[in-house]
């Protein structure tokens, strides 16, 4: 009897350390919360640039008029193909028929006014040769009458009067050769008067063929602001009047950029975008220019990328808002992690030494397999569970992100593909980690 009340009691006492040892194990499993987690995963990534912007054409003409009148007739209308020269509008050209006529009849009175100045200049020089026959025959009575004279066949007065003669014909002869002169400057001036008549009629004929509105370059109409009837008014600048699309299959998006991102934005560099029009269609391009004008708007500054691409089938309309994604750089089979696993931060967690030893010439081991350039790489740390389910902080190097996922470079044994990470923090009344098995 004495024998089974020790046995009894000996189990009794190994059962109370078991149960003991089981709740100072479940006291200690109840301290190690359950970290929510997310996966290493491997294979290709995007960094991509997002925009918007509109589609427009490559080129499109804006068709106005430099003079003002009333539109008369009407010859191209919304998505009409036109050609270049072709006629599309016509303003009321009857006032400035009338400026034309107004102008030739000032052009023909400036003719007239040459032809009666070249008339005079005739007569002036039919007056010199008067003059001089004149002072000529005026000249040989003096000689005659002066050799008389000193014979003392005439008086000297009479030799006097005919030196007179001689001096009132040569002074006769200089009045002629003056008006002549003057006569010349007026053939002069009624010329250039001919001239500037002309270049006024020049100009009411140019004027007068404005009023016919011309396509200027082949394509199609994709606005028209007037009606037949309309008076348009051309002052400071010309109105416009239609506005021509040169081709609607190859087009452009005008994307606006974020001045933090245009600095990787590169010719080249392929892109696609989507439209509200087609919902679940993809449309691809290429970056055909980064234009240097900054645009700043309420204070946020952008930068327009142009984006081509050929809308053959001719879906893709003018004014169109497209959702742009420009991909910058690629990689095909990396080692990515959850960006959420980056932005943990644990006070208390330790740390791998020995991967953070290993990560330090992670970039330059990266360029020399011909990865990812050491200026674009930067340091980041995330968070391993060891065996006990307790985060580990983990060095690491970091390349390219798509805004959900990040490359890892040259990461160490340690991290492969399936690998879990730390990606939040216990939600409240989570379960905890179960506590090890304490043998009996």
């Amino acid at each position: 009897m004495r024998k089974t009340s020790v046995v009894v009691w000996g189990l009794a006492v190994l059962l109370a350390a078991g149960a003991g040892a089981w709740w100072w194990g479940q006291r200690a499993g109840a301290d190690v919360p359950v970290y929510r987690s997310g996966k290493l995963s491997r294979g290709p990534l995007l960094a991509t640039v997002a925009a918007s912007g509109a589609v427009n054409p490559v080129t499109q003409v804006s068709v106005g008029t430099q003079v003002s009148g009333q539109i008369k007739d009407l010859y191209a209308d919304f998505n009409d193909e036109v050609k270049a020269g072709q006629l599309i509008a016509i303003i009321d050209p009857e006032t400035f028929e009338y400026r034309v006529r107004s102008a030739q009849a000032d052009v023909d009175a400036a003719k007239a006014a040459v032809l009666t100045a070249q008339a005079n200049a005739a007569a002036s020089r039919a007056a010199i040769s008067k003059a001089q026959v004149d002072l000529t025959e005026a000249q040989r009575d003096f000689d005659r009458k002066q050799n008389l004279a000193e014979k003392q066949f005439i008086a000297q007065s009479e030799a006097d009067k005919a030196r007179a003669l001689v001096n009132t014909s040569r002074e006769q002869l200089k009045l002629t050769e003056a008006q002549q002169s003057v006569t010349e400057a007026q053939i002069t001036t009624a010329r250039a008067n001919v001239a500037q008549r002309e270049a006024v009629l020049g100009q009411a004929r140019i004027d007068l063929a404005r009023t016919r509105i011309t396509s200027p370059v082949n394509g199609i109409v994709i606005k028209r602001t007037i009606e037949r009837g309309q008076t348009v008014a051309a002052s400071l600048q010309a109105p416009e009047l239609f506005v021509i699309a040169q081709n609607l299959r190859d087009m452009q998006v005008e994307a606006s950029i974020d001045e933090s991102d245009v600095g990787r934005i590169r010719l080249g560099q392929k892109a696609t975008f989507n439209v509200d029009a087609f919902p679940g269609q993809t449309f691809e391009g290429e970056v055909r220019q980064v234009r240097k004008a900054a645009l700043n708007v309420a204070n946020v500054v952008t930068y327009v990328a142009v984006v081509g691409f050929a809308n053959v089938d001719g879906r893709l309309l003018p004014g169109m808002t497209a959702n742009v994604r420009v991909i910058t750089e690629s990689r095909r089979d990396v080692l990515q992690v959850p960006n959420a696993a980056l932005r943990m931060r644990i006070a208390d967690a330790a740390a791998n030494t020995s991967s953070a030893t290993n990560t330090v010439a992670a970039p330059a081991a990266a360029a020399s397999a011909g990865g990812t350039n050491p200026l674009n790489a930067r340091r980041g740390k995330i968070y391993l569970l060891d065996a006990a389910g307790k985060p580990v902080a983990t060095s690491v190097w970091l390349g390219i992100t798509d805004g959900s996922n990040t490359e890892l470079l040259n990461p160490d044994a340690a991290l492969k593909d399936g690998t879990a990470v730390v990606t939040g923090n216990p939600l409240a009344g989570a379960p905890r980690a179960a506590a090890p098995k304490v043998p009996f």
